[in-house]
């Protein structure tokens, strides 16, 4: 198969592939398993995670999918967890489980890749702009030894693209009667794009709580009706501590330029650059339907700035650039953007970013951001001098020595504790050489118990690690990082577990109290707003009155979030068919009520509509060839699983968790680069 793939004539651009085929396909080349990553051993274990249809899902296979996911977002310049993004361990597994089913069922109805049609997907894959194909040495052969760096394993690699291909061809199969009405496309665009101007009060819990007043009387009652809900299961700690501060024990020291130098010396070259330089094209898109024009002429001028190579000069960049950037300011500087480039991980989605992982001279292909499309080149690293890096080499060092000296003088306290027995004669010995006053270095926790929140050091589990073994009187214990430094514990007090004294838990039965009866004059209030409100203009002076506050939103649009109150279907409808004057009746959305005054109601532009049609209608169909599949497969799924054909083996799944580091109060800094 391989050797076939040199015999190709030219073909179009790259097809564009779904989700699978793109984990698949373009994760792979910037992934291989075997580079060395910490989850080798896993990538390459053949126990069985799950079977379908008889077929094995293995959980190396299960682990690359796992990493080539953590590595797909890592790539757009975050420090992102699956779990944030949504990827449970359960979810990624029923993605490959749902992929197996899709290339069973092709398998049954006769729809499986054939060796042609991977071949010209393998070229296409790896074919630059003008056609040609990447992997050929310069016989014009192909070069098997590039060909298995960029993919790793051929044979999987293959079998993905086999597997990608035939999920397609079902899908087209499933989906091929799938039609949609131009009148719920109309609908659905006008329902989208009618924009109100509205004021609008949110009548919550914790608003409606502020007004209300509840005797001692009352709390006394409900405490007694509710003992039990405040019954303390474990013991309760009176913790006294020192406290070291870390950034206080560092302030003293004296750091020479020697010691700087010595700092900068030892970085590695990636830390060494202030940014780099970058040119661009600029092509604007004025309109939604001249996108298409627009971004295959900026197709062709980064083909056009490539030339035969991956990489392009400054001055033939520039070339480009002044003759046909959009952006006035840069095009007649030859493309050259002002300033430089520095990595930002908080804009992952800024097309500058990606210059930064390419090497000097090369070109992106256009950029779609906004309403534009670029075409970057990256210029040469632009370095920093010692003086420039001097104030975070500073900043980096001291907290790094500070670290050492605040950990010594803990230990310090840790053993002056255990011989006294008294944090504040201990924190006046050492208050001078920890830069203190002696009063900020003893603290007193209260009495808390294992999940409280404790004044100035939050949930801590190393904090609760570190009393528990305290059960007596000035029981020392041993040091422990906190928020901003270290704490040496000392146990003053403990109580047993009980039902606390009703002073003792009186301002929790406050807010209990409270809650309770606003949750009960909650809809009461909503419906007294709107019913002293027949205008959206009377609907503020209402509001305070009883004690709630207004917001106004211009402009908004269905099925997007309303400030604080969120969105739901439960809002789309009932503001869909107001009109401008209204006031709706309350609606219940997230716990609270919601009461909605329009202040203009401005409808869909048909023209647009018409405009855009055949790309909605296209999107609209797409988005239900989606859905019809998506069902399909689950239908297919749930036969299986009745029948027996799914098996998941939990605990083998279970071999691959690892539980998260504790969350450090504060680690020792190191600046990137040093050892």
């Amino acid at each position: 198969m391989l050797k076939q793939l040199s015999k190709f004539e030219r073909t179009s651009k790259v097809l564009i592939l779904g989700f699978v085929a793109l984990m698949a396909v373009s994760l792979v080349l910037f992934f291989r398993p075997n580079s060395g990553s910490s989850g080798v051993e896993a990538t390459r274990s053949q126990e069985v995670v799950a079977t379908v249809g008889g077929e094995d899902i293995t959980l190396g296979e299960f682990a690359t999918q796992k990493q080539n996911l953590q590595t797909s977002f890592a790539r757009f310049g975050g420090q992102i967890s699956l779990m944030q993004m949504g990827y449970t361990d359960d979810k990624i597994l029923d993605g490959l489980i749902q992929k197996k089913i899709a290339v069973q069922e092709a398998r049954r109805l006769g729809l499986e890749a054939s060796a042609a049609e991977v071949n010209e997907r393998i070229r296409k894959t790896f074919s630059d702009a003008s056609g040609k194909l990447t992997l050929l040495d310069a016989s014009g052969k192909l070069d098997m030894a590039k060909y298995q760096q960029r993919v790793g394993d051929v044979a999987a690699f293959e079998r993905d693209v086999a597997e990608d291909i035939a999920r397609e061809k079902l899908e087209a199969f499933v989906a091929a009667s799938v039609r949609v009405s131009e009148d719920d496309v109309q609908s659905d665009y006008k329902k989208k794009n009618t924009a109100f101007d509205l004021t609008y009060v949110i009548v919550s819990t914790t608003k409606v709580a502020e007004k209300i007043q509840p005797t001692d009387d009352e709390l006394k009652a409900y405490y007694d009706q509710h003992k039990t809900d405040y019954n303390i299961l474990v013991p309760q700690k009176n913790i006294r501590y020192v406290f070291i501060d870390q950034d206080k024990s560092g302030q003293k020291l004296q750091i020479t330029d020697k010691e700087l130098h010595d700092e900068y010396d030892g970085l590695k070259p990636e830390y060494k650059q202030a940014g780099v330089k970058v040119q661009q094209i600029v092509l604007r898109v004025a309109r939604q339907d001249l996108d298409a024009a627009v971004k295959e002429k900026a197709d062709g001028l980064a083909t056009k700035a490539r030339g035969a190579g991956e990489t392009t000069t400054e001055a033939a960049f520039a070339d480009l650039a002044k003759g046909n950037s959009e952006d006035p300011a840069t095009a007649k500087t030859g493309g050259w953007v002002n300033g430089i480039v520095k990595k930002n991980p908080n804009k992952p989605d800024d097309p500058y970013q990606r210059v930064l992982d390419m090497q000097p001279g090369e070109v992106t292909d256009p950029i779609k951001y906004k309403n534009a499309y670029y075409i970057l080149r990256r210029g040469d690293p632009v370095p920093k001098t010692f003086e420039d890096a001097k104030p975070e080499l500073l900043v980096s060092l001291r907290n790094r020595r500070g670290y050492t000296i605040a950990q010594k003088i803990a230990q310090k306290a840790q053993d002056r504790l255990k011989e006294t027995k008294d944090p504040q004669k201990v924190a006046q010995e050492l208050a001078a050489e920890a830069n203190m006053n002696v009063a900020d270095m003893v603290r007193e926790t209260g009495f808390i118990k294992p999940g409280d929140d404790v004044k100035e050091i939050g949930n801590s589990q190393q904090f609760e690690q570190a009393i528990a073994p305290l059960n007596n009187p000035n029981d020392i214990g041993e040091r422990t990082g906190i928020k901003n430094g270290f704490a040496v514990p000392m146990l003053v007090e403990q109580k047993p577990p009980r039902i606390p004294d009703f002073d003792e838990v009186k301002e929790k039965v406050r807010v209990a109290v409270k809650e309770e009866k606003a949750k009960s004059q909650l809809e009461q209030k909503a419906k007294d707003l709107v019913a002293s409100a027949k205008t959206p203009g009377e609907l503020k002076a209402a509001a305070e009155r009883l004690g709630l506050e207004t917001k106004a939103e211009a402009n908004y649009k269905l099925s997007t979030p309303l400030g604080e109150a969120g969105s739901s279907v439960l809002l789309d409808d009932p503001l869909y068919a107001a009109k401008a004057g209204d006031v709706l009746q309350p609606i219940f959305l997230n716990q609270n009520y919601l009461v909605i005054g329009v202040n203009k109601r401005t409808d869909a532009d048909l023209t647009e509509y018409a405009k855009q049609r055949d790309s909605l209608m296209q999107s609209a169909l797409t988005e239900r060839k989606n859905q019809v599949f998506e069902d399909y497969l689950s239908a297919v799924k749930t036969r299986m699983e009745q029948a027996g054909k799914i098996k998941v083996y939990k605990d083998v799944l279970a071999t691959l968790e690892q539980e998260e580091p504790e969350a450090q109060p504060r680690r020792q800094p190191r600046l990137p680069g040093t050892q």
